[in-house]
């Protein structure tokens, strides 16, 4: 049996149920955060929410025990821990503030950072099809947005930044899973993400009801559980199965925003979303397809 017949014996149903499980655990993370508000400090929301997120990784921390990086490693999981302090401080500012369906759809925009700072940065190259896979999804995101028709929101600019540092954060991490297991790469995020948290949220802590602390728990729950259920999808089907199933994250930020807070269902914040997974999936399909004909090739020789 030829490689590229093996890798593609994938479960791609398995695969999509997976990926919906995650965009629906995704949503919840936008909800509860949505609900919390703006009561409590961006930073100290993020803060107590990557505590708890500690203690579900703590099986994974005690292994860590005793393991040494080189020096280099080191100042990348620094580096990845410092971009991502700056993003989820961002996205918690821009979740209590802007509707949840916009929130999702401007967040589609990550993959097309990383396809932009991976092309400039890491020499992957920036071919035809991916600068018009580009070009469609920063039309779907102007269309999200729509500047110069209404005015953008401080919480809109938060999240366009944040998807840049999250995107950023995101190429580190695919540069260290040469150099550590998938744990490990999470359990030092969790690490130097709480660690880095810990000053900003002291200097302008406020009082906590225990209701809060309880809904924060309930959002590294749902974010552990997330990102559980996106890595057995990647493992049950390729990309090009499970990329368009993310569109229903969106489907269901819309509802969750119009049943639980009131928020319209704008028809030009879905149709930019669309836009943009629509031209994420187009150049995942075609890389696939690209990587099975060169396997094909490399068997046949």
């Amino acid at each position: 049996m030829s490689a590229v017949q093996a890798s593609d014996l994938g479960r791609p149903l398995e695969g999509a149920l997976w990926m919906m499980g995650a965009g629906l655990s995704f949503v919840g993370v936008n909800g509860i955060v949505r609900y919390l508000g703006t009561e409590l400090p961006a930073a100290q929301s993020a803060f107590i929410r990557f505590g708890f997120g500690l203690l579900f990784l703590l099986p994974a921390l005690w292994a860590m025990r005793g393991m040494r990086f080189a020096p280099g490693v080191g100042r990348m999981f620094l580096g990845r821990g410092a971009l991502h302090v700056v993003a989820v401080i961002l996205w918690f500012y821009a979740m209590a503030r802007v509707p949840v369906a916009e929130m999702a759809a401007i967040g589609f925009l990550g993959p097309v950072m990383v396809l932009v700072i991976g092309g400039l940065l890491l020499g992957e190259g920036l071919g035809a099809r991916r600068i018009a896979a580009v070009l469609v999804a920063v039309a779907g995101g102007l269309i999200v947005l729509r500047p110069g028709v209404r005015e953008l929101s401080l919480g809109h600019l938060s999240q366009l930044g944040a998807t840049v540092f999250f995107s950023m954060s995101y190429i580190i991490a695919k540069r260290l899973s040469r150099e550590a297991p998938a744990s490990v790469i999470v359990g030092v995020l969790s690490v130097t993400v709480t660690l880095g948290l810990l000053p900003l949220a002291v200097a302008q802590w406020q009082p906590v009801r225990w209701e809060q602390v309880g809904w924060l728990a309930c959002v590294a729950g749902l974010a552990t559980l997330g990102h559980y259920a996106m890595a057995r999808a990647f493992r049950a089907a390729p990309l090009a199965v499970t990329q368009p199933v993310t569109f229903l994250q969106l489907i269901w930020a819309a509802l969750l925003g119009a049943l639980a807070f009131g928020e319209p269902v704008e028809p030009w914040v879905m149709a930019g979303g669309a836009l943009i997974i629509l031209a994420i999936s187009a150049n995942t399909w075609a890389e696939a397809r690209r990587e099975r004909v060169g396997l094909v090739a490399a068997d046949d020789l």
